[in-house]
């Protein structure tokens, strides 16, 4: 007998095997000799004062589960087959790469940065040294920038492709099966970049190439068509093209605008990393004096509110983790949130951000395609200025920020470089700064004690998305005014995390494999 239940239990019951099973015999009236347990799905409800969790399971009664515990894809050999550049090696460009395979095409992927595991000695750089390889960074290098910022999974993306299938390929290559039980599944910084080194190995034997440090320095266009890429490395890459180069490559969107290939300024947000002790984000989301306790995961938050006609929202919220260094190049300060798979660290972090738009920071015209990008990077110039100079990130305590005092001392911090203190009620652009201020006593409302000075908030947070848009048609995918360009994912303005981009680039691989090359 194999049968599914809904269940509504106590965390000590959800997340022990041992206490589940005995749930099952005592209070369903399962037999316990032959009673085999699967949990399908499983998500914490803490709206009320006792903490429930919900499941999904599956009970087998004399039975052996006979299903795997994921879905595998079949990838194979395409040495000698039509080939296509992928330009970036992010979860948009890995995904299209392997969606191409399971099409039957080459995929030769250009990476402007180093292998996964050479990045981490650059990122390390950062907190040691305050210097910034403009090549190999937390937004630059294999995996992208979801590589070293936390892995999270969850997304809204579920009527633009498949969730369930890029979870599973990311547990065929090596991510806990747990990601396709929980609501906010999360696979976690030191654990992401093996399943991505995994993904790389799958690509290359099957006869995809991988080229690392090799940046695209132009498309290749004939008779309104691109037709391939050429590289840094003087070297030349030829196929149409899937551009996944992610919200920081600033270069190629100033190639695309000067060489009249259409962009679009979008919207996007900004403002700063608000750290809390995470025992105190805890307490406030489990109702609870005495925190998570044994058997609940760090605590989570999600925040929105409307502010004098903007979205205010917490963003990448990042539980046990840590703030650190964002930055893609010189005289920058960007900082970004991430959690380790087990979420252990005593802070909590999550990007407070406020939507901005074209109109809001003076745009010359809606022509002027390059006006949030240039409204980023001054931002993140101010930040360095008023940082040291250096990668120590100008912050104030939460409660002096809304009230519009500088403080002189500052929590400690889980942002390694350190932190200076700084006025950024003052020096953030007021419709920014006004609206999180406001944002934050509203918050407060509903979450006493979140608005306090044993938070900090760290500037600045600005790589919430693309500052543009690379224009596409909806339904090839490819660029509206010239055949063979595919853009993709984050960088060209059409997903917004891992589980997203992934989609897109799924989507662009198909939407290329349609087109029969000239």
């Amino acid at each position: 007998m194999v049968e599914e239940l809904q269940l509504r239990v106590y965390p000590d019951v959800a997340f022990d095997e041992r206490k589940l099973r005995e749930y099952l015999v005592q209070e369903k009236g399962y037999p316990a000799q032959s009673l085999i347990v699967r949990v399908l799905k499983r998500s914490i409800d803490a709206r009320q004062r006792r903490v429930m969790v919900n499941l999904k399971i599956r009970a087998f009664v004399n039975e052996q589960p006979d299903e795997a515990a994921f879905a595998t894809t079949e990838y194979r050999p395409v040495d000698g087959k039509r080939q296509a550049v992928v330009v970036g090696a992010g979860p948009g460009g890995l995904f299209a790469a392997l969606r191409l395979i399971e099409h039957g095409i080459k995929p030769i992927i250009l990476e402007r940065g180093k292998s996964v595991r050479e990045r981490k000695k650059d990122i390390a750089q950062i907190s040691r040294t305050h210097t910034v390889d403009p090549e190999s960074n937390y937004s630059f290098g294999e995996g992208g920038a979801g590589a070293f910022s936390d892995g999270k999974l969850y997304t809204r993306s579920k009527k633009r492709g498949s969730v369930d299938k890029v979870l599973n390929v990311l547990c065929q290559h090596g991510a806990d099966t747990a990601i396709l039980v929980d609501a906010h599944p999360h696979i976690g910084t030191d654990k992401l970049p093996r399943v991505i080194e995994n993904i790389r190995e799958t690509i290359t034997a099957c006869g995809g190439e991988f080229h690392f440090q090799t940046r695209m320095t132009a498309l290749i266009v004939k008779d309104g068509r691109v037709i391939g890429v050429e590289a840094s490395t003087g070297e030349t890459f030829m196929g149409d093209v899937i551009l996944a180069t992610g919200h920081s490559a600033r270069d190629v969107y100033r190639w695309l605008h000067d060489n009249g290939i259409g962009i679009e300024a979008k919207a996007l947000a900004v403002g700063v990393r608000l750290e809390h002790p995470q025992h105190l984000i805890d307490c406030l989301q489990y109702h609870s004096s005495e925190g998570r306790g044994r058997y609940l995961p760090a605590a989570e938050y999600s925040m929105v509110a409307q502010v004098d006609g903007r979205g205010v929202y917490s963003f990448c919220m990042c539980p046990g983790g840590f703030v650190v260094p964002a930055a893609s190049g010189p005289e920058q300060v960007v900082v970004n949130g991430m959690s380790p798979s087990n979420r252990g660290s005593r802070w909590a972090n999550s990007g407070m951000v406020v939507e901005v738009r074209p109109t809001d920071v003076g745009a010359v015209s809606d022509d002027d395609a390059l006006c949030m990008m240039r409204f980023q990077e001054q931002l993140e110039r101010n930040a360095w200025q008023q940082g040291g100079m250096r990668q120590t990130a100008p912050a104030q305590r939460m409660a002096d920020f809304v009230n519009g005092k500088l403080g002189d001392s500052l929590p400690e911090s889980s942002y390694t470089p350190g932190l200076v203190a700084s006025p950024l009620h003052f020096w953030l652009p007021a419709f920014v700064s006004n609206r999180l201020r406001k944002g934050f006593v509203l918050f407060s409302k509903s979450a006493k004690g979140f608005l306090t000075n044993h938070a900090t908030v760290i500037g600045v947070e600005t790589r919430t998305s693309s500052p543009v848009r690379i224009v596409r048609d909806p339904e090839t995918l490819q660029h509206v005014s010239v055949a063979g360009l595919y853009p993709c994912g984050e960088g060209a303005g059409y997903a917004g995390g891992i589980v997203s981009a992934a989609i897109d680039g799924e989507r662009c691989a198909d939407a290329l494999a349609l087109t029969v090359k000239p």
